[in-house]
């Protein structure tokens, strides 16, 4: 059982959601709760309507007969305070505040209803979700702020202070085999911040990886003292906005932050073990790193699957991304010899295919032998979907055949991330051969439990940041 007041909030047996609707956001908030398996008591709330998505709507909270634990608020600004009224006289425990136009819009009279609101919440005991955000994303409890959010509840953790960057990173990650245990967009934060909900996931048990997208930070000192007590048990991903001057000068339109120097906060990442990193796709490649893969014991990489300059590419981009292609030892020649392929004093690391003279030189060879061979801590394997022939139809079971990669999935057993470039499609391309293939080449890799990345240095990259956690989380 974790002790936190969030652990409570998360889990309401009843949800008000206030100003619901029959379209907008009333509506965008309810259509989840409704379909997606919330198992407690749900109370529309608006006086313009008898009933709402089967469900009886009541004109104000303080009408509805029985204890309300959680609300969902999607009222204008000045009709908060007599929100919070008659919450209090119903046992709330959190209001969620989509509702906005307050301290971000950088008016006096907004910052001013926010601390008197503030006030008042703090006055009845109820805590603050927000304002100006999304709220929570809990797959698992069926709360979920968008209907088209996976159902499958994960063990990747995202706090968020924008809830549109949340949609999204949900969303990216999702094609790539992530699921979420859970999603908090948080705004302007001026009740339970930033630092309330990395204490609360990292005593979590359905959370492994936590992710988060901050603009600033309301206590540096406690921030970086539970930081660093979160990465000591779970990898903590971040990436911070506002780190430029314009950059910081929107944070504070978008969510009223103070973005802080950045020397500050790479000061702060350095002393916790925290990942830093400086783009929503570097978040997700994070997420399925740490999600996929075993820790890493080190960066000595084996690279193989790509063919000419490809290969040599490959070579500089690990090396740039801080992997070591270490050379190919005395042992594995032997090994390649004594399985009479041609090519044994010639092959390298990345094991380039092209030169091969028989068929007795594989993928799957390459891959067996590098994860025997004690000189590799990690295999990148290129995979390009790409045909021989003009074949119009081909399925992927083919497509490996054809390529002698057949049961790739289950050769390596050292940590293994995959390759697979993605393809800007025209229109007409649509439902190509190429387009299925690569789609399917995902979906069996995300079965499988493998990583995959567009670009040899994305992967490497994120390779290198997971062994560089482990080194220092192990004292290395």
């Amino acid at each position: 059982m974790v002790n936190h007041v969030l652990h409570e909030i998360l889990h309401p047996r009843s949800i008000a959601v206030v100003g619901a609707s029959v379209s907008g956001p009333g509506w965008r908030f309810l259509l989840p709760l409704l379909r997606r398996g919330f198992e407690g008591k749900l109370y529309p709330v608006n006086p313009k309507y008898q009933e709402i998505g089967g469900l009886k709507c009541y004109a104000s909270v303080a009408e509805i007969p029985d204890t309300v634990d959680y609300i969902i608020s999607v009222v204008p600004a000045p009709l908060v305070p007599n929100l919070i009224r008659d919450a209090a006289t119903k046992g709330t425990k959190a209001i969620h505040l989509f509702t906005a136009r307050f301290s971000e819009t950088g008016r006096p009279q907004a910052a001013q209803m926010e601390r008197e609101m503030l006030g008042l919440a703090k006055q009845y005991g109820i805590r603050i979700i927000g304002p100006n955000c999304m709220g929570v994303y809990y797959p698992a409890w069926g709360i979920s702020f968008e209907e088209d959010f996976p159902l499958e509840p994960g063990k990747v953790a995202f706090i968020s202070q924008s809830g549109n960057l949340a949609g999204e990173v949900v969303r990216s990650a999702g094609l790539r085999g992530i699921r979420f245990s859970k999603v908090i967009s948080y705004g302007n934060a001026i009740d339970l911040n930033e630092c309330d909900y990395l204490e609360y996931l990292f005593q979590d048990p359905e959370t492994a990886v936590i992710l988060m997208y901050m603009e600033g930070v309301k206590d540096g000192r406690r921030f970086v003292s539970v930081l660093r007590q979160a990465t000591e048990v779970k990898p903590v991903v971040i990436l911070k906005g506002g780190r430029g001057e314009a950059g910081a000068r929107a944070t504070s339109s978008h969510t009223a932050s103070l973005a802080g120097s950045v020397e500050i906060w790479e000061a702060a990442l350095e002393q916790t073990n925290a990942i830093g990193v400086d783009s929503i796709e570097e978040l997700v490649d994070m997420a399925v790193t740490f999600n996929s893969l075993p820790p890493l014991k080190g960066k000595r990489v084996g690279v193989t699957g790509g063919a000419g300059g490809a290969s040599v590419l490959a070579a500089d981009q690990c090396e740039m991304a801080g992997l070591e292609v270490v050379p190919l030892s005395p042992e594995f020649r032997e090994q390649l010899k004594s399985r009479g392929i041609s090519v044994w004093d010639w092959l390298s690391n990345p094991a380039d295919l092209s030169i091969r003279e028989d068929e007795s030189l594989t993928v799957k060879v390459i891959l067996e032998l590098m994860s025997q061979d004690p000189n590799f801590d990690l295999l990148i394997l290129m995979l390009h979907v790409h045909r021989h022939g003009d074949q119009p139809e081909m399925t992927l079971d083919d497509f490996l055949k054809q390529h002698q990669l057949e049961g790739f999935e289950t050769v390596a057993t050292k940590p293994l991330l995959a390759v697979v470039p993605e393809r800007s499609f025209g229109i007409e391309e649509w439902d190509s051969v190429e387009w299925k293939l690569a789609c399917e080449l995902r979906s069996r890799l995300i079965s499988s439990g493998i990583p995959f990345y567009p670009t040899v240095y994305r992967a490497a990259l994120a390779a290198r940041r997971a062994a560089d956690y482990y080194a220092r989380l192990n004292g290395r």
